[in-house]
């Protein structure tokens, strides 16, 4: 093999290179997606957080389109494994926070439903916990759902778990 053919095989293919500019798009896309507070908190080039700005703007189909097209552009000439690092957090960090709510919303849920194992479990893992108070909440709950009430019981036992794990 000469060296010409060496240096061409390690060229990537025009289809891996087409996957890789789709990726980064993909990418663009999904970071016009995050809360600005989100995306004040990465570090992004200026000129890319102005690019998504301006998509974030953008009401007609094609238009968008076309700046999501410059948004890839844009991703190709920056570090775009920083930006997949700091967006990978912020992702890992909301899939973190819907379970913790899942668990405390279970928790909740049986709690109103005379489980008294659950109330075993929370206790186990917060020995601070106001018995005498969640015990309340949970009756008041019970009452207002018997009375069709609205749940401000719940709400308030919700909050109450919520502060526990925080």
């Amino acid at each position: 093999m000469t060296t010409e053919q060496e240096f061409e095989d390690d060229l990537p293919s025009k289809s891996q290179e087409k996957r890789d500019c789709d990726a980064l798009k993909k990418l663009g896309e999904e970071l016009i997606t995050l809360k600005q507070e989100e995306l004040d908190s990465m570090d992004l080039p200026e000129e890319l957080v102005d690019a998504v700005n301006t998509a974030r703007k953008i009401k007609s189909r094609i238009g968008l389109k076309r700046q999501r097209q410059y948004i890839g552009k844009i991703m190709r000439q920056v570090d775009s494994d920083a930006i997949k690092k700091q967006y990978e957090q912020i992702k890992h960090r909301h899939d973190t926070n819907t379970t913790q709510f899942r668990k405390i919303e279970r928790w909740r849920d049986q709690l109103l439903a005379d489980n008294k194992a659950v109330l075993t479990e929370i206790i186990d893992a917060h020995p601070d916990i106001d018995r005498q108070h969640i015990n309340q909440l949970v009756r008041q709950a019970k009452r207002e759902q018997q009375q069709e009430k609205p749940p401000t019981s719940a709400r308030k036992l919700f909050r109450y778990l919520r502060e526990l794990q925080e």
